[in-house]
């Protein structure tokens, strides 16, 4: 995640430009532009800070959570939900009863592949998609764990 800082005026860009441009030459932050535009200067300062933070949390956590991610889409739950129901699809049915773009769909199907969620053959000129049963058998058991582990009572407030 970066953080974008914005100084408008005559001179605004000067000094944070100078700064900038010291601090990317000792390899501390990445390279940025500076522009004039409309007689101002616009001087953007760009940090890199940590993305998550993940390495405070346990990898059993990290893990999770990124299980969690590969399914935190609509289009990904109707893709899962539809590769449940008919067992295995080609890449242009999904476009067709999804209504969503074939790129938009594809880049979906990547990101559930590198997952591992599903599974992919090649078929002459397409690929046959379908769920990948040891991955999703370890979802279920790591997810069920999570909602198993709450034992509280019917309300809290």
């Amino acid at each position: 995640m970066s953080v974008l800082y914005l100084e408008w005026g005559k001179n605004a860009g000067q000094r944070e430009a100078t700064e900038h441009t010291e601090l990317w030459k000792k390899k501390k932050i990445p390279r940025i532009g500076f522009s004039n535009r409309n007689y101002r200067n616009i001087a953007m300062k760009q940090y890199q800070m940590g993305l998550t933070k993940s390495e405070i949390f346990t990898d059993k956590q990290n893990k999770l959570a990124a299980m969690m991610k590969a399914l935190a889409h609509p289009a990904r739950i109707a893709i899962v939900q539809h590769l449940i129901k008919t067992d295995a699809c080609i890449n242009g049915d999904l476009v067709e009863v999804l209504g969503l773009a074939q790129p938009t769909i594809s880049q979906h199907l990547k990101e559930l592949k590198t997952a591992g969620l599903i599974q992919g053959t090649i078929e002459g000129t397409s690929v046959c998609y379908c769920i990948e049963p040891k991955t999703w058998a370890l979802y279920q058991k790591e997810i069920g764990a999570l909602f198993a582990a709450y034992k509280g009572p019917d309300s809290c407030c």
